[in-house]
C-alpha cells in the first residue's frame, strides 16, 4: 500500500470521464488500498481513482464517525439506479479542492449498484453522509465537481484561485 499524490484543481484531469475497471486483478486491489491508505492520509471520508490521476470507474468510502474505526467501502463501477425526490443539504469539501466547501443539495437517499473487490454485483441503499458521499464521488467518476453544484459566481472565484496557485506553484 501506498499513499498516492492527490490531483489538485485546475488539473484536467479531474473533468476526465473514468473508464470502467474491468476485470478485477490484483492491480485494482492494490489501486483500492492505496487509495484507502491516501484518503485515511489525507484525511477525507471518500476518493475517486481520478483524484490520484487513475481514470478509472473506482471509488472508497468511509464515512464512520467513531474514533479508530474504520469501515471501508470499495465501489467498483458504481452507477446510482433510484435517487429520492427529497433533497438534503450538506457542506461538501473535496480533496481536489482543498479548504473549500459549499453547500450542496441532493437527494437525501439513493440505490446504487456496484462490483465489490470479489467482483461480485451488489446494491444497497444509502442514505445522509453516506448518500452524499457515494453522489459526490460518483460526479467525480463522470468529470463533475461539487462547485459545479454551486452557483457561477462561486465557482468561478474557486477556479481562479486555484489558476492562480498553480501558476504560482509553477512558476
Amino acid at each position: 500500500m501506498a499513499i498516492r499524490p492527490l490531483v489538485i484543481l485546475p488539473d484536467a484531469r479531474l473533468r476526465q470521464l473514468s473508464e470502467p475497471v474491468g476485470p478485477v486483478t490484483a492491480e485494482i486491489r492494490t489501486l483500492a488500498a492505496d487509495m484507502l491508505e491516501t484518503m485515511y492520509d489525507a484525511p477525507g471520508v471518500g476518493l475517486a481513482a481520478i483524484q490520484i490521476g487513475v481514470p478509472k470507474r473506482l471509488v472508497t468510502i468511509d464515512t464512520s464517525k467513531e474514533e479508530n474505526v474504520r469501515r471501508p467501502q470499495v465501489f467498483l463501477d458504481p452507477a446510482i439506479t433510484w435517487a429520492s425526490e427529497e433533497t438534503r443539504a450538506y457542506d461538501e469539501g473535496c480533496l481536489s479542492i482543498p479548504e473549500y466547501y459549499g453547500e450542496v443539495l441532493r437527494p437525501d437517499r439513493v440505490r446504487v449498484r456496484f462490483r465489490d473487490l470479489d467482483g461480485s454485483e451488489q446494491e444497497i441503499e444509502a442514505d445522509g453522509l453516506l448518500a452524499t458521499c457515494i453522489q459526490h464521488e460518483i460526479d467525480h467518476l463522470d468529470g463533475v465537481l461539487f462547485i459545479d453544484h454551486l452557483s457561477k459566481l462561486k465557482r468561478d472565484r474557486i477556479t481562479k484561485k486555484f489558476a492562480k496557485a498553480a501558476k504560482r506553484d509553477a512558476a
